[in-house]
């Protein structure tokens, strides 16, 4: 239902980042994209960032609808000592068990230096689901994304207006 508006705001992600010296695309499940890229960084031309914008639009791999396995994959792969990381969380459900348990998960994986700084800043979009789905896990979603981006340095955006989807 948001996949339009997902691959709008993708866009929008990479328009606000012109350059930059690495990056990487990965499912919640800590699926790769481009899995002959697992473990480096894709190139960062045009064509690689138009490549991803349209393999987005029919990449549906598999997801339990629980951000913890990508955005641990995602720390333990690419934290590196020195570099300033931010990861993105695009989504709209989240159904695991326990807010709790992901924000402990990542809290263990993402530590604070000794300044108090996470190693890896977290940003999250949320996007709504369809009007006549039951709401309760975007509302988790928005709720762990919230605390999740707080703790790691990040910023949460919660999308809430269907109207904005593209037609």
């Amino acid at each position: 239902y948001a996949w339009p508006l997902m691959l709008k705001k993708m866009q929008e992600v990479l328009d606000a980042y012109p350059s930059v010296k690495g990056w990487q695309v990965m499912s919640d499940e800590g699926t790769y994209m481009f899995p002959s890229y697992r473990g480096r960084w894709l190139p960062d031309t045009p064509m690689q960032r138009k490549l991803v914008i349209e393999r987005l639009r029919d990449w549906f791999p598999f997801s339990n609808s629980s951000p913890v396995e990508g955005i641990v994959e995602a720390i333990r792969t690419y934290y590196s000592s020195g570099l300033r990381i931010s990861l993105y969380v695009l989504g709209d459900e989240f159904t695991g068990s326990s807010i709790d348990s992901v924000l402990k998960t990542v809290d263990m994986i993402n530590r604070e230096d000794k300044g108090g700084k996470r190693r890896v800043r977290i940003h999250a979009l949320g996007f709504p689901v369809r009007p006549d789905a039951p709401q309760v896990t975007s509302i988790r979603f928005a709720a762990l994304m919230r605390v999740l981006c707080e703790r790691n340095g990040g910023t949460f955006v919660g999308l809430n207006e269907p109207g904005s989807y593209p037609r």
